[in-house]
């Protein structure tokens, strides 16, 4: 699991809000010179964007295959503005959409749904050409169990619920590090 210190948590969060900023606005995006070890580290990644509390946008790459700050700086322009379930965040939205990351580790696969800790991992689900991945805190959120989470998930790779008991489908589980804007503003904002 990557250890993220307050400040590398706090680092990608501007560089994800200062990445749709400048996108959304016209502007050129910044250029970072990022120097810690760990945010030059390739991991998985998603950003979800929040407005009002409400889903808004949520892209990421399930796999480690560009460095850390970089990749956060991909997902949160494509869940801006290319989330198929969302149309793009435009200017006058910005004040009021609230930024989580999600750090991925590793996936790893799974023999038996029994495996799945609801609160600690998110699963990816794979049958065919089909997959579907939910993030650790939707099942909390939405006060999910074990079955009621799995169906979700298989409904998200488009299959239908119940199908993560199929013998040909693949469950992988991994956990994250989350962390979002809310925690690092003060009460009084």
């Amino acid at each position: 699991m990557f250890n993220l210190t307050e400040e590398d948590k706090k680092l990608l969060l501007k560089i994800a809000r200062e990445s749709i900023e400048s996108v959304i606005k016209g502007q050129p995006e910044p250029e970072y010179n990022i120097q810690s070890q760990i945010l030059n580290e390739k991991a998985g990644v998603f950003v979800t964007l929040k407005k009002h509390g409400e889903l808004r946008g949520c892209i990421g790459y399930v796999y480690g295959v560009k460095p850390l700050w970089e990749a956060t700086k991909d997902v949160a322009v494509e869940a801006a503005l290319h989330d198929p379930r969302f149309y793009p965040v435009q200017p006058v939205e910005l004040d009021e959409i609230e930024l989580e990351i999600s750090v991925l580790t590793p996936l790893q696969r799974i023999d038996s749904p029994e495996e799945v800790v609801v609160g600690k991992h998110g699963v990816l689900i794979k049958k065919g050409l089909n997959q579907g991945l939910l993030l650790p805190q939707v099942a909390t959120e939405e006060g999910w169990n074990r079955e009621t989470f799995l169906d979700h998930t298989c409904l998200k790779a488009g299959l239908y619920p119940g199908c993560w008991r199929d013998k040909d489908v693949e469950i992988y589980v991994f956990e994250a590090i989350i962390f979002s804007e809310r925690d690092f503003t003060s009460p009084a904002r």
